[in-house]
């Protein structure tokens, strides 16, 4: 069931937006892949699948310093760490991700309604365009903007004003769908329709703190649910 807080949708969304990991795909698999190959590699303990899942959300060098022992985090030893990870990560990306349920009904429902969209992700473009292209996702999109594609990215408002841009919106009637608080704080902020899914990465937070703190617009548990919002209107 979704939860909203008091908020009128525009009575048209002419553009949608929507996050990579944890939105679309569960990336766990191949980001634990990858982890556990550079722990090993670097003679340090593995970390469980949860484990890990909870590290997701900040960028690769978050991630990576997370899953390093604390007495291993200091900045030298902490970037050829990361230096290590993005090689395992090459192989793994791609290769054990799984699609959330709902994800497809609510893009090609997206696109037979003729809703403009694109990929925003705090994620490189050396990963996440691979990633599309290899789990047949690239075709739904225009464009895909990476971590690295702007000067910013969320949670700043960048990513998302410059998205309306290329789509030929404006942030009122731009929906961004993302499962963490930089996706809620980027649309906030570029004052854009925030939908938040349940289920992904959060950095272990609990995604209902969200609503409570008039971060994001409503909840919901798939992005075809996202969808159902705009049949509604």
């Amino acid at each position: 069931m979704s939860q909203q807080r008091a908020m009128e949708f525009p009575a048209e969304v002419r553009s949608v937006s929507l996050d990579l990991d944890g939105t679309l795909l569960d990336t766990v698999p191949d980001l634990a892949a990858a982890a556990n190959a550079m722990l090993r590699e670097l003679g340090l303990p593995t970390r469980s699948d949860d484990e890990l899942r909870s590290y997701v959300g900040g960028g690769i060098p978050r991630f990576v310093l997370w899953c390093l022992p604390e007495a291993k985090r200091d900045a030298d030893f902490h970037a050829a760490a990361i230096a290590l990870f993005k090689q395992h990560y090459a192989h793994s990306n791609g290769k054990y991700s799984r699609l959330y349920p709902g994800v497809l009904e609510g893009l090609n429902g997206f696109r037979q309604r003729g809703i403009r969209m694109a990929c925003v992700t705090n994620k490189t473009a050396a990963f996440s365009e691979p990633l599309l292209t290899l789990t047949g996702l690239m075709p739904y999109f225009e464009f895909v903007l990476s971590g690295d594609s702007l000067p910013e990215k969320k949670p700043h408002p960048l990513p998302l004003l410059e998205t309306c841009r290329r789509l030929g919106s404006t942030p009122a009637t731009h929906m961004h769908i993302g499962d963490s608080k930089h996706d809620a704080a980027s649309a906030r902020a570029a004052g854009c329709i925030s939908v938040t899914l349940p289920y992904g990465y959060n950095e272990g937070a609990d995604v209902g703190l969200l609503l409570r703190d008039l971060a994001t617009d409503v909840i919901v548990p798939s992005v075809e649910a996202a969808l159902e919002l705009i049949q509604r209107r």
